[in-house]
């Protein structure tokens, strides 16, 4: 307890030092950091003196002139009071070590935190406030922490770090890690409350359509979708004897579970041929103004999947053979811009598949195909990796070999990047076999794409 001690005199000795130094007074102080000056005249005279905040400690640096983190390592003993843990201030200080990177100070608490099971709840609430505003890579070893000292694997703060660590590792294009993700949190799923069950079976259904595993994206989607259906049916109920509809507190709107339920696995059964199921799944969310508890946002939720329903009856027709839909979605597209990528994905699928010319398609959307490589979200990744693909195919059947080599680089870079095995060795082989066409700096390229993908 002395050593303590000496170290809080030690904070409090460098304040005064530098209140001295600049000639400062408790009164212009309190006007530099909008600290209250009876607060400053407490922290720094009162015996015992009255504990600091992180937010004042930061507030005194700006007022130093002194480095992000002054003194972060003296503050340890303001989070002890008499042997005990101050939630109130370990907590910001954690977050904030966290934030600016100061994992010697986070180093020298944790273990002191952990001598006792139940501090589990400050190291769980530190990672919760980190990933609420968006730290989420801070977060992760706070969530791992609680998973590794946690006794009981059923308890909601386990399982409900076992699903944020699932969330935080799905930034990026590395289809590795999300993989290993998904069979991380797998197990889990089920133990989720069910507000955060429906988060968590539409992200792994999500992540599952960019890893091209459609077999699971069939079965997350239907999970999905049952459990929707029956959190609508209790809620349903609910109001009509109580009067009462108490929609679950959930970051989307239940509409946009049940509609998702049934576009995903539409998603999913279109990339795997099976157009006439495809097409069913499609008129489930085509119309979902029959949905009760709809307010202005869950309108909005439900013209999307009108939208998305209409462009997806194209799509799924252009892909059974009904070509002379053609010209009408190009049109489609032209009116709704946002569509495009997913759009020209299905063109180049439906003109390799039929034969097709749609050279002056390519022409009309030059502009926005030229932006696709800005996008990265995970969706677009995917959509922009099949579109390079079909791309690469149309122009060397169209025997324009220069400009089909550039797309399968361009394709193959992609996949590189987003470690998309099977379409990475395909485009290697349409590579190899067009080899002798190619010129000295695509050879180069490919090569090098090659020697970046071994790193």
């Amino acid at each position: 307890m002395q050593e303590g001690k000496i170290v809080q005199r030690s904070l409090r000795s460098e304040i005064e030092h530098h209140l001295k130094e600049r000639g400062y007074t408790l009164t212009k102080l309190g006007e530099i950091t909008g600290i209250n000056q009876g607060v400053l005249s407490d922290i720094l005279n009162r015996t015992p003196s009255r504990a600091m905040t992180i937010g004042h400690l930061d507030a005194l640096a700006v007022a130093f002139k002194q480095s992000l983190g002054w003194l972060y390592e003296l503050y340890v003993t303001e989070c002890f009071v008499e042997g005990r843990v101050s939630r109130s201030r370990v907590i910001p200080y954690l977050v904030r070590c966290a934030e600016i990177g100061r994992q010697d100070c986070i180093e020298l608490i944790v273990p002191n935190l952990l001598e006792n099971q139940k501090n589990l709840s400050i190291l769980f609430s530190v990672a919760e406030k980190l990933f609420a505003t968006g730290k989420r890579e801070e977060s992760i070893p706070f969530y791992q922490l609680v998973i590794e000292a946690e006794k009981d694997s059923h308890s909601d703060r386990f399982v409900m770090s076992q699903y944020r660590l699932f969330r935080a590792a799905q930034g990026g294009a590395d289809s590795e890690k999300k993989w290993e993700a998904v069979i991380r949190f797998n197990p889990y799923r089920n133990r989720l409350p069910e507000n955060h069950q429906l988060d968590a079976l539409l992200q792994l259904a999500n992540v599952c359509f960019t890893l091209h595993n459609w077999k699971e994206v069939e079965r997350y989607a239907d999970e999905l979708r049952e459990l929707a259906t029956i959190i609508y049916n209790e809620e349903v109920q609910r109001w009509e004897i109580d009067g009462v509809g108490g929609i679950l507190e959930t970051e989307r709107h239940l509409v946009v579970y049940y509609g998702q339920g049934f576009l995903l696995k539409g998603l999913a059964l279109q990339l795997q041929e099976r157009y006439e199921e495809a097409i069913s799944c499609v008129q489930e969310y085509a119309e979902l103004g029959w949905f009760k508890f709809r307010d202005e946002l869950a309108e909005m939720e439900i013209e999307k999947f009108r939208g998305w329903a209409k462009a997806n009856h194209y799509t799924l027709n252009l892909l059974m053979g009904r070509t002379e839909l053609l010209s009408e979605y190009v049109n489609h597209l032209a009116n709704n811009p946002s569509e495009i990528l997913a759009g020209m994905f299905t063109i180049m699928e439906t003109a390799n598949r039929f034969g097709l010319s749609v050279d002056d398609v390519v022409e009309r959307f030059s502009k926005d195909i030229a932006c696709f490589q800005d996008y990265e979200d995970p969706f677009s990744l995917t959509r922009h990796l099949h579109f390079r693909y079909h791309i690469a195919i149309y122009q060397l059947h169209k025997g324009r070999i220069a400009e089909g080599i550039a797309e399968t680089l361009r394709c193959l870079a992609l996949a590189s990047r987003m470690k998309e095995q099977e379409k990475f060795q395909s485009c290697v082989a349409m590579f190899w076999k067009y080899r002798h066409s190619a010129s000295d700096q695509q050879i180069n390229d490919f090569q090098n794409i090659l020697e970046g993908r071994k790193k």
